[in-house]
C-alpha cells in the first residue's frame, strides 16, 4: 500500500477505479444471491399460516379464488365451544362471528371499491401483520362466522404445515431459474471482477518487473501485486454491500411485477455476506497471483516487451463436447425422434451449456488470433493491417473487452428458452382463451360492461338443461346462444352452420358424454320456475373447438333471435373469449375483477397460481438480464478505457511516425469489432442451439424458437454498433513526452 500511495495521482486513481468496479460487481452478486432468500422467506411465512386439520374447538373452510389475475385466499373460521383457539402468525386471535381480519392490500381494495364488500362478509376489525403474509401484496383474510354457515368445514388442529400449498416458484422451476441466473449473471460477473482486478495490467507488470530487478524476491513481488488487488477488492466489497442494502430498502417498497417482499427478506445472510466480503477479495488475490507471475519470473522480458507466446488452443476443445451434445439433441428432433424425459438429458443439457459457454470464453483468443493472422496477411489497408497485427500479437487484451458481452448474448438465448418452456406449461396451447362466469352472479349492467373489457373478442351465453334437483345420472344438453360468425371466430373450424336455425354441434374427434339424438326434447328452467323444452334438430355443424370450449360436441347452437327472453339465469353461463397470450389473459382477468369483483371466474384450462408464478419468473429473469447487461456493459467500458490507457505509448509512437487520427481510430474500432463479432456470432449460433436442445428435452410443443432468433441477431448487431461508437473516443492523438520510450 505504501508503494501504491507513493506512485502518485495515477496510482490512486487506478486504485479508486478498481474499488468502484468491484463495488458494482459485489452489489450485483448480492442481488442475485438474495433472490433465493426472498423466495424462501415468502414460502416460510405462507407455510406457517396454512391451517392443519386436527382436534380443537374451531371449524375452518378455505376458499381460493382469483381476484382479477391475482390469487385471493380466504379462511372462514367458526368457534364451536368456548376456550382457547389456535392462532396463526400475524394476528393475536381469530375473528369472532361477523368479524374479519384482512391483509393491508385487501383492506385497501375493500375501502376503494365498495362492490368488493361481499368478498369479506362482516366488519373488518384488524390487519394481518407481516409475519402472517407472504408479501406486502398478499390478498388474504380470516373471516369469522358460525358453524351452521360452513357446509364443508373441517376441524382445525393448528396452523403451520411445514410446506406451503402455493409456493411462489415451483421447486423444479426454481432449479432452472437458479441455473439461468447463474449463466446470465454469475459467469459474466466473474469475468468482470477479474477485469477490475487487472486494471492497468501492463503498467503494473512493468512496475513489478522493476521491483524484481532491484532485488525484491519473487514471493514478495507476487505479494505486492496481490495486496494491491485485495485491498481494492475489499474496499469495493464493503461499498457494494452497503449500496445493495440501500437499493434493497427502496426496491422492497416498490416491488416487482408479481413479487413484493419485505426489506428484511432481502438483507444478506451470513453466507451471502461471506461470499461478497471474502469471495471477491479471494478472486482478486488469485487474479493478482496469476497476472504478476510473468513479471516475477522473467522481469527482463517484461521491461523489454518480449514477443508473447500465442494463446493455447486447449480452450477451443471445450466446444467439441458441448456443441456435440447440443447438436445431437437437435438432430434427433429433426429426424422425428423425441429425446424428452429421463434423467440423462437433465444432466447432459446443463453440462453441455456450461461447456459451450466456457468454450466461447477460452476459445475466443486462439480463434481471434488465427483469424487476425489470415486477415492481416490478405489486407492491403493500413488500418486493417495494424489492427490485425496487434490483435494477432495480443488477443488476450481483446478477450477482456468482449467476454462479458458474449456471455450476455449467450445467456439471453437460454433465458428465451426458459420463458418459452414455462409459457407452454402455464397456459393453453390454443390461440384463444375462455372465461366462464355464472349469469346468476351478474347484473345486466355488468354483462354489458364485460363485453367492453379490453382484450375480449366476443361473449357467448349458454344454458344447461341439468337441474340440481335431479337424482342420478340424468341425460342433459347445453344450449349455446351464438351466431355462425361467433362460432367461426371462436373455433378451429366449423362447416355447415346456417344462420337463423337451431343446429347441433358435432366433433367426430371428441367423445360425447350424452349422445342427444335428433327429435329428443330437453327441458330448460324459466325464471318463474316453469319449464320449456327444446328439441334436438337434425341439422348438424361439423365443428372442431380449441380444446375444452363452450362449443363442445353435442351442444345445441341457437340464434339469439330464437332464445326465450325469460330463461333462468341460475342455469346460464357467460363465456368471454380473448387471445391466449399471458398479457391479454391478465388484462382480461383484471378487467373482469374491476367489473364483477365478487363473481367467481373460471379461466378454462389455466390456473391463476400458474399465471402468477409465470409473472414472478419473468420479473426475476428480467432482473437477471438487467444485471447481466449492467455487468457486460461495465466490463466493456472498463476494459476499453483501460486498454486505451495501456496503448497510449503505442498510439504516441504511431502518431510520431505520421499516422492520421482517422487511421488510429479505425485501428481501435477494428481491434474491438473483430473479437466481438467472432464472439457474438458464436454466441448467437451456440445459444440458439442450446435453447433448442433445452426445448426439445423439455417435451413441449415448441422445439425451435424461430421468433426469438431475430431478436438475438438484432441484439448482437446493436452491441456491435454501440461498441464501435464507444471505441472511437478512446483514442487521443495528443503526444505526451512521457510516453515516448526507446523500445
Amino acid at each position: 500500500m505504501r508503494l501504491l500511495w507513493g506512485s502518485g495521482r495515477r496510482g490512486k486513481v487506478r486504485f479508486l477505479l478498481m474499488a468502484l468496479g468491484s463495488a458494482l460487481g459485489v452489489a450485483c452478486l448480492a442481488a442475485v444471491l438474495a433472490i433465493p432468500s426472498i423466495l424462501m422467506a415468502h414460502d416460510a411465512r405462507t407455510s406457517a399460516r396454512e391451517p392443519r386439520p386436527g382436534t380443537s374447538n374451531v371449524l375452518f373452510q378455505e376458499f381460493r379464488d382469483p381476484y382479477g389475475s391475482r390469487p385471493l385466499h380466504r379462511v372462514f373460521v367458526a368457534q364451536t365451544r368456548p376456550g382457547p383457539t389456535p392462532v396463526p402468525p400475524g394476528i393475536e386471535k381469530l375473528p369472532g362471528a361477523g368479524e374479519a381480519i384482512v391483509s393491508p392490500e385487501l383492506r385497501q381494495i375493500l375501502a376503494s371499491n365498495p362492490r368488493t364488500a361481499s368478498l369479506v362478509p362482516g366488519r373488518v376489525t384488524g390487519t394481518i401483520a407481516p409475519q402472517g403474509l407472504g408479501g406486502s401484496d398478499d390478498l388474504y383474510a380470516y373471516i369469522g362466522t358460525t358453524p351452521a354457515e360452513l357446509t364443508e368445514a373441517e376441524e382445525l388442529g393448528a396452523f403451520g404445515t411445514g410446506s406451503t400449498w402455493r409456493e411462489i416458484v415451483d421447486p423444479s422451476t426454481l432449479t432452472i431459474l437458479r441455473f439461468t441466473l447463474g449463466c446470465i449473471v454469475l459467469l459474466p460477473l466473474v469475468i468482470y471482477l477479474s477485469v477490475c482486478a487487472r486494471l492497468s495490467g501492463e503498467s503494473r507488470a512493468r512496475r513489478l518487473a522493476a521491483l524484481r530487478l532491484v532485488g525484491l524476491s519473487m514471493k514478495d513481488t507476487l505479494r505486492v501485486n496481490a495486496g494491491e488487488s485485495v485491498a481494492a477488492a475489499s474496499v469495493g466489497a464493503v461499498i457494494g454491500v452497503l449500496g445493495y442494502l440501500g437499493v434493497n430498502e427502496i426496491m422492497a417498497r416498490v416491488g416487482l411485477p408479481g413479487l413484493h417482499w419485505y426489506p428484511s427478506d432481502g438483507r444478506p445472510a451470513g453466507a451471502t455476506l461471506a461470499m461478497c466480503l471474502f469471495g471477491c477479495p479471494a478472486l482478486a488475490w488469485l487474479v493478482g497471483q496469476f497476472s504478476a507471475r510473468r513479471a516475477a519470473m522473467s522481469p527482463i522480458s517484461v521491461r523489454r516487451t518480449e514477443d508473447r507466446k500465442p494463446p493455447r488452443k486447449f480452450g477451443t476443445l471445450l466446444l467439441v463436447p458441448g456443441l456435440g451434445i447440443i447438436g445431437g439433441y437437435c438432430v434427433l428432433s429433426i429426424t422425428g425422434r423425441d429425446p424428452s424425459g429421463g434423467s440423462a438429458s437433465s444432466l447432459l443439457v446443463p453440462g453441455a451449456v456450461l461447456l459451450t459457454g466456457a468454450g466461447l470464453v477460452f476459445g475466443l483468443a486462439p480463434i481471434t488470433a488465427w483469424l487476425a493472422r489470415q486477415l492481416g496477411s490478405a489486407a492491403k489497408s493500413l488500418p486493417v493491417s495494424l489492427a490485425m497485427r496487434r490483435t494477432e500479437v495480443d488477443p488476450g487484451s481483446s478477450l477482456r473487452v468482449v467476454t462479458g458481452l458474449v456471455l450476455l448474448v449467450f445467456g439471453a438465448s437460454l433465458t428465451q428458452g426458459v420463458l418459452v418452456e414455462l409459457d407452454q406449461a402455464s397456459r393453453r396451447t390454443s390461440p384463444l382463451q375462455e372465461y366462464k362466469i355464472s349469469l346468476g352472479n351478474l347484473a345486466p349492467p355488468q354483462r354489458k360492461a364485460l363485453a367492453s373489457v379490453p382484450g375480449v373478442r366476443t361473449q357467448v351465453v349458454s344454458y344447461s338443461s341439468w337441474d340440481p334437483m335431479d337424482d342420478g345420472d340424468v341425460a342433459r344438453v347445453d344450449l349455446v346462444v351464438a351466431t355462425c360468425a361467433q362460432l367461426a371466430s371462436s373455433t378451429e373450424h366449423s362447416i355447415g352452420c346456417v344462420d337463423g336455425k337451431i343446429m347441433q354441434l358435432r366433433n367426430d374427434q371428441s367423445p360425447l358424454e350424452y349422445d342427444a339424438k335428433a327429435g329428443e326434447h330437453y327441458p330448460f328452467t324459466l325464471e318463474n320456475g316453469q319449464k320449456t323444452t327444446f328439441a334436438v334438430p337434425r341439422g348438424k355443424v361439423n365443428v372442431r373447438p380449441w380444446g375444452v370450449s363452450v362449443f363442445a360436441s353435442g351442444a345445441l347452437l341457437i340464434p339469439p333471435s330464437l332464445v326465450p327472453p325469460n330463461l333462468a339465469d341460475s342455469a346460464g353461463t357467460l363465456t368471454l373469449v380473448s387471445d391466449s397470450d399471458p398479457a391479454t389473459v391478465r388484462s382480461v382477468l383484471d378487467g373482469i375483477g374491476a367489473v364483477a369483483p365478487t363473481s367467481p371466474v373460471e379461466p378454462v384450462g389455466i390456473v391463476i397460481d400458474s399465471l402468477a408464478q409465470l409473472t414472478v419468473i419473468r420479473s426475476l429473469l428480467a432482473v437477471g438480464m438487467v444485471l447481466g447487461l449492467v455487468i457486460g456493459v461495465a466490463a466493456f467500458v472498463v476494459s476499453v478505457a483501460d486498454r486505451a490507457m495501456e496503448r497510449r505509448a503505442q498510439v504516441t509512437a504511431l502518431a510520431l511516425l505520421g499516422a492520421r487520427a482517422g487511421t488510429l481510430r479505425g485501428v481501435q474500432v477494428l481491434q474491438v469489432l473483430l473479437p466481438l463479432a467472432v464472439g457474438l456470432g458464436g454466441a448467437v449460433v451456440a445459444g440458439w442451439l442450446a435453447e433448442s436442445s433445452y426445448l426439445i428435452t423439455g417435451g413441449g410443443a415448441v422445439h425451435w424458437d424461430w421468433e426469438g432468433l431475430p431478436l438475438l441477431l438484432a441484439c448482437a448487431l446493436g452491441v456491435l454498433l454501440v461498441a464501435a461508437l464507444a471505441s472511437v473516443p478512446m483514442v487521443r492523438r495528443h503526444i505526451d513526452p512521457e510516453h515516448i520510450r526507446r523500445d
